[in-house]
């Protein structure tokens, strides 16, 4: 049988490491149900409230965690370096007002005493001397990179920054893609639109644009939270790209596609323009070298009109590498 009918677990949880996660376990094994409270003022503008709650909520998914519930945003918490006094009182008011009547406080910290007997319930503490799991909030942050194995892939996945490869065909973007993942020891993503292409045998329709789109973009997702991952993935092209190629093979393309061409603009934190001083290849696929050169004027011509600022890589691939290293050296 449970120990506690109703567990509280609060934290800024900025970010939410294997620490929290243990806590939360803990929680979990002990309560019939477990309220959650994420708050921090200042907010962290890099991991704002909702995505911290959404970490622990893909991390603890409702339908294996039912009895975990997400307590949504207070107004007017006090500042983190308010004296524990006004935060236990503050707490205890929004708590009432909320309806929420936990019997057990459950943290990792010295004022978890002091919380539970303002509240009158119990505290289990959880792994104070920071044994189990030793890292903290302010060492994530200081350096996430470095820290990451405390991470569940999908909050590493928040800190991972996409970089696009972008240029028309038979510039060398394949090639170039895997060759920095392995330079960089992380993860790529390849051309989800060749896949889609040959499945077609070429015959493709703006519904076909948008399912690349789509299936690029996950794929992209599913590489940021791949294990091995370490700071940037790779990625070859982008929705945008698709678009282009939507318009030039079927003279249209569906509005969702639009939107999510326009989201390129934000989702990557570098884009490298792959020069055509490569020679042209043709694998029965491609067209012709004069068509090339008119794609890689549309490319440069949507990057211009989206404000999208980028970074032209030229030469062997060797060379690409070392330029882009360059770019990515802080």
């Amino acid at each position: 049988m449970p120990e506690f009918r109703h567990g509280l677990v609060i934290g800024k949880f900025a970010p939410f490491h294997r620490g929290h996660q243990l806590v939360l376990d803990r929680a979990l094994a002990a309560c019939d149900r477990v309220s959650v409270w994420v708050y921090s003022r200042p907010d962290f503008p890099d991991m704002p409230s909702p995505v911290r709650r959404g970490w622990v909520r893909e991390v603890y998914p409702a339908r294996l965690y039912p009895q975990l519930q997400l307590l949504l945003d207070a107004p007017n918490p006090p500042l983190n370096g308010e004296p524990d006094g006004v935060h236990r009182a503050y707490v205890r008011t929004v708590l009432d007002s909320w309806g929420v009547q936990p019997d057990a406080v459950f943290t990792s910290e010295a004022y978890g005493d002091t919380l539970a007997e303002h509240l009158g319930v119990a505290h289990v503490m959880v792994d104070a001397a920071r044994a189990a799991v030793p890292v903290s909030g302010t060492q994530l942050r200081a350096d996430v990179h470095a820290h990451r194995g405390f991470l569940d892939p999908a909050v590493y996945a928040h800190f991972v920054g996409r970089i696009v490869l972008l240029g028309a065909e038979s510039t060398g973007k394949s090639t170039l893609t895997r060759a920095l993942g392995e330079a960089f020891g992380t993860t790529w993503v390849r051309e989800y639109g060749r896949d889609v292409y040959e499945r077609e045998n070429g015959l493709l329709t703006p519904e076909h644009f948008l399912e690349i789109a789509l299936g690029h973009r996950a794929l992209e997702e599913e590489a940021a939270r791949t294990p091995g991952v370490h700071r940037w993935v790779f990625s070859d092209t982008n929705a945008a790209t698709t678009l282009m190629w939507s318009y030039l093979l079927t003279g249209t393309a569906l509005p969702d596609l639009h939107a999510l061409a326009d989201a390129c603009r934000d989702r990557y934190a570098h884009a490298f323009l792959c020069s055509t001083d490569l020679p042209h290849e043709q694998d029965g696929w491609r067209a012709s070298t004069e068509v090339r050169a008119v794609q890689q004027a549309f490319i440069r011509q949507d990057l211009g009109t989206r404000g999208v600022p980028y970074r032209p890589v030229s030469g062997s691939v060797e060379a690409r590498i070392t330029q882009v290293r360059a770019a990515l050296t802080p």
